[in-house]
């Protein structure tokens, strides 16, 4: 199997699930992990665990984000892998929507995504390299009754993927888009006995993040889609 090319990884919106299987996953490649969230203190087990280093951020504040690549570089040098999975959603039905929850899906979801690519696309330009992977989610592609939020700012990230992926990947940069098209498993969310593997598992998920790692840039995707294999779509 192919090496991986790249040395430092910028994970941002870490929580516990997905995004801490994918740090897992990368240092075992042998990446440094630099992990970011608004609270940091949140992340000191995961960090300790694989080695990385924990920092704050609120991906939605452009001075927070420019900041935080200044301070990953300082320990690690310049993430030449960024993955951005931070989002946020609000329910309801559409006429009972509050438009400042809206308005904090698509900042968080999108333009947060934005933000932090952009300070990382500066840096990968002048290396002519690296990779920006971005979160998507079944939402992604399909707006599902009473998400109208949630849809809006994942459709907004895929087209930014899209978009960066057309502009940047012929100067070397590879960039993809994630649909995880389905539940994730976790500790508290777990399939029914009587449907095993009904649910993704995070570990297998970061395994298609790390296989997208590998890709030689003759053959780049610019977007795959999970789902469990009783998935419907």
């Amino acid at each position: 199997m192919a090496e991986i090319p790249y040395k430092t990884a910028l994970i941002v919106g870490v929580g516990s699930g997905l995004s801490a299987s994918v740090a897992r996953t990368f240092s075992k490649a042998g990446m440094n992990i630099a992990l970011a969230a608004r609270r940091a203190a949140e992340l000191a087990g995961l960090a300790q665990d694989i080695g990385g280093k924990a920092f704050a951020c609120d991906a939605t504040k452009e001075a927070e984000v420019a900041r935080l690549f200044a301070e990953v570089e300082g320990a690690f040098g310049v993430p030449d892998v960024v993955v951005y999975n931070a989002s946020y959603r609000t329910r309801g039905p559409f006429i009972e929507l509050k438009p400042a929850e809206v308005e904090r899906s698509l900042i968080v979801t999108a333009f947060g995504g934005f933000l932090v690519a952009r300070e990382a696309a500066k840096r990968m330009l002048r290396m002519h390299s690296g990779a920006i992977l971005f979160t998507g989610a079944s939402a992604s592609v399909k707006g599902y009754p009473q998400s109208a939020p949630f849809a809006m700012g994942k459709f907004a990230l895929r087209g930014l993927a899209q978009s960066m992926a057309r502009e940047l990947q012929p100067q070397g940069i590879h960039v993809a888009h994630i649909v995880i098209d389905g539940g994730i498993r976790s500790a508290s969310r777990t399939e029914p006995a009587d449907k095993p593997d009904s649910m993704l598992d995070p570990d297998a998920i970061a395994q298609s993040y790390l296989d997208l790692l590998r890709q030689h840039r003759s053959a780049w995707a610019w977007e795959i889609e999970l789902r469990p294999w009783v998935e419907r779509f």
